[in-house]
């Protein structure tokens, strides 16, 4: 099937950019995962997969400054998401997904971002950015950082969630949005307004408690979204 329109020169170099990072992604979380030798402690086993999760919210900014159509991007996006899938059923690649404990959230992730794409693009790409971003961001560095320092801590529905934890979390997530706020500014872009940021920021903390086999890589993305594109 051919689409008339799309200058799939320019597509293919925005896919071509976007696979790229990826694969440096999975070779840094490879490395990563190496550099340990079997020694990690089961806090340094995630870091591999921090790496990649946090790395995988470029992927959304490179899609929209490379102008990939809802076409491509959607179909590569189902595509991604189920060889996470599989990898997590057959531990091709360990370093993503062997960190000893019982979570979909790599799967989850890929979802939310598929089904973000389905929603709102190519004609909203910043609800999309937002979702992915915060979630990348805002989990991405509570889930190294929470664990390193010691701080009070409580348990939701049998998952440890920390006050260092948490309040990274909500200050990553107000980062990200404010950054990215002012960055559409200039665009000419409806954007939030500054309590409307300070709302989402707290609805992406909230959602990010709850966190049983990794369902908060799925509602926190699409919550920002829906709450960007509600708010601006």
């Amino acid at each position: 099937m051919t689409w008339p329109g799309l200058n799939w020169p320019h597509q293919a170099l925005g896919v071509a950019a976007v696979a790229g990072w990826l694969a440096l992604l999975a070779s840094l979380a490879v490395a990563v995962r190496h550099r340990f030798n079997g020694t990690a402690t089961p806090h340094q086993r995630e870091w591999s997969r921090k790496l990649v999760h946090i790395g995988t919210g470029a992927v959304v900014p490179i899609a929209w400054a490379c102008g990939i159509a809802r076409p491509i991007a959607l179909p590569a996006a189902g595509a991604i998401t189920l060889l996470a899938a599989l990898n997590h059923r057959l531990r091709l690649l360990p370093a993503v997904e062997d960190v000893g404990r019982a979570s979909y959230g790599t799967v989850a992730y890929g979802a939310s971002i598929t089904l973000l794409l389905w929603l709102y693009w190519p004609q909203q790409p910043a609800p999309v950015t937002a979702g992915v971003l915060v979630m990348a961001f805002g989990d991405g560095l509570a889930g190294l950082l929470g664990p390193l320092v010691p701080s009070p801590s409580w348990q939701v529905l049998g998952q440890r969630r920390s006050l260092l934890g948490t309040t990274v979390m909500a200050g990553t997530s107000l980062l990200v949005l404010a950054l990215l706020r002012s960055s559409l500014i200039p665009l000419g872009l409806e954007v939030p307004t500054w309590p409307a940021l300070l709302g989402i920021a707290a609805a992406a903390t909230l959602l990010e408690q709850i966190a049983i086999v990794g369902i908060d890589n799925l509602t926190v993305p699409l919550g920002v979204a829906w709450l960007w594109q509600q708010l601006g």
